[in-house]
């Protein structure tokens, strides 16, 4: 009999699941919230998990090449990570204003914000491939690499930062289908570029047939030409899909004002993203004075945090569509209820996840390196920082909250305090001059992101957000 009671909550929650991953729902400002919940975080996660495979497909291959490869990835993605601040800056802006225009039944102002931020997106992006093509090698030495690792993986620079236009559209586009609750579009289209990329990395990264070997620099090849192909089905889905976001000629057309309101909700999420991944960066720039060993092992602890980092991410851009929408139909209460629901999951899955790395850290570097300075220091990395996952998981659904409600400035208020004034001081102290090496560094990220939720926990429960205008 309980067998009998049990089987149509299971298929209940399977038929959900097909739903979510289907794009079934694209209204989320009424009926069940913790339904709501399901429905957008299933594709987001599943969206945001394909993103960290990314990451991990590379750096299982490149790391056959040489510690200097694995070395040159982790120096390129940490400047990579200032074109992520840009692109998740201008998202944060697509995903809350078009969010709030679909809560208010605007899907002509919708589709015309779409079309604007692509337009910033591919404008910003030129610069940067630009600077990325002329000088790739004085980038790496600016990071601290060594001559024999310029010359090795320079052209992997060159390639990643000239073709970062794959990257920032990436972004943008899927922002645009969160904010309009066709999540499950932006999961498939990362989907088809993650296949992609590990059909090709291999092809390009140790050659087969008329395809010579390339090394690192098959793998930027390999990556760029992934996200290329899924941005271009983007446009298509854009311009020819079903969706609530359907743009035509009419809407091909510079809106000034609208480009300034976009900006203007923009350079708070780019400000909070710029100061955390510029943190990001010079902590780089610390560990590599203790060598390509180490950085090597803190690259590869990175790789193995994001595939659980990504979901938690995903639940987090779940609670930024929640609340543009129901802020944009006028039910901040709906709004401020989804934010604590999806907190309470996101910190049950990193708690799991916390103990997982904390017990198994050493076995899943020794995964991806047979070097022992460089599995030591890695698990070290990843056991430390995961010590602090629960924090991070309300921190991180809290912070994305404000932006969906389009209150980017408290997120980098926030960021500034716990990044630039408390963690890089700390780092630099405990690692250089107190002698604690790589381990201060791990400490300092880990305390600055239980900073981060005490924080954000607090400004969120005095309610400022649910007035913002977008």
């Amino acid at each position: 009999m309980a067998k009998n009671n049990q089987s149509p909550t299971y298929t209940t929650i399977f038929l959900l699941f097909k739903d979510a991953i289907l794009g079934k729902q694209q209204d989320f400002t009424s009926g069940s919230l913790r339904k709501a919940v399901f429905m957008l975080s299933i594709p987001m996660i599943l969206e945001m998990l394909m993103e960290s495979i990314f990451a991990l497909v590379d750096i299982i291959y490149v790391s056959r090449v040489s510690v200097n490869a694995v070395a040159t990835v982790g120096l390129t993605e940490s400047v990579l990570t200032l074109v992520y601040a840009v692109a998740i800056g201008l998202s944060m802006a697509a995903t809350a204003m078009i969010a709030r225009r679909v809560g208010e039944k605007d899907i002509k102002k919708a589709n015309e914000t779409a079309v604007q931020v692509v337009y910033l997106g591919i404008l910003i992006s030129i610069i940067i491939s630009v600077i990325g093509i002329l000088f790739p090698k004085e980038i790496l030495e600016l990071m601290g690499g060594k001559p024999d690792l310029i010359e090795e993986g320079y052209r992997y620079t060159q390639i990643m930062l000239g073709g970062n236009i794959t990257v920032m559209l990436l972004f943008l586009i899927n922002a645009v289908f969160r904010g309009a609750g066709n999540a499950s579009i932006a999961m498939w289209t990362l989907i088809l570029s993650n296949g992609l990329n590990l059909i090709l990395d291999p092809l390009f990264i140790f050659g087969l047939g008329p395809i010579p070997a390339l090394g690192v620099e098959g793998a930027a090849i390999a990556t760029t030409t992934g996200r290329g192909v899924a941005v271009l089905v983007q446009l298509i889905i854009l311009f020819k899909g079903k969706g609530k976001i359907q743009l035509g000629i009419k809407y091909l057309i510079f809106k000034i004002q609208l480009l300034l309101d976009i900006i203007k909700v923009s350079l708070g999420g780019i400000g909070q993203f710029i100061i955390g991944t510029s943190s990001w960066v010079f902590l780089m720039r610390i560990i590599s004075e203790f060598g390509s060993e180490v950085l090597a092992g803190y690259t590869i602890a990175i790789r193995i945090m994001l595939f659980t980092l990504m979901p938690a991410w995903g639940m987090s851009n779940a609670a930024a569509t929640l609340v543009g929408q129901n802020l944009g139909a006028q039910q901040p209460d709906r709004a401020e209820k989804s934010v604590w629901i999806t907190g309470k999951y996101c910190a049950l899955f990193m708690g799991i996840v916390s103990i997982v790395y904390l017990l198994f850290a050493t076995t899943f570097l020794s995964w991806f390196s047979d070097n022992p300075n460089v599995i030591s220091n890695g698990s070290l990395c990843l056991r430390v920082m995961s010590a602090g996952y629960i924090a991070y998981a309300y921190g991180m659904v809290v912070i994305q909250s404000f932006n969906g409600s389009g209150d980017t400035f408290t997120p980098t208020l926030i960021n500034f305090i716990c990044f630039w004034l408390f963690q890089l001081p700390f780092a630099y102290i405990m690692a250089i001059h107190l002698n604690y090496g790589p381990q201060g560094v791990f400490w300092s990220i880990t305390i600055a992101e239980v900073l981060i939720a005490i924080l954000g926990i607090w400004l969120f429960r005095k309610g400022k957000w649910k007035s913002v205008k977008v």
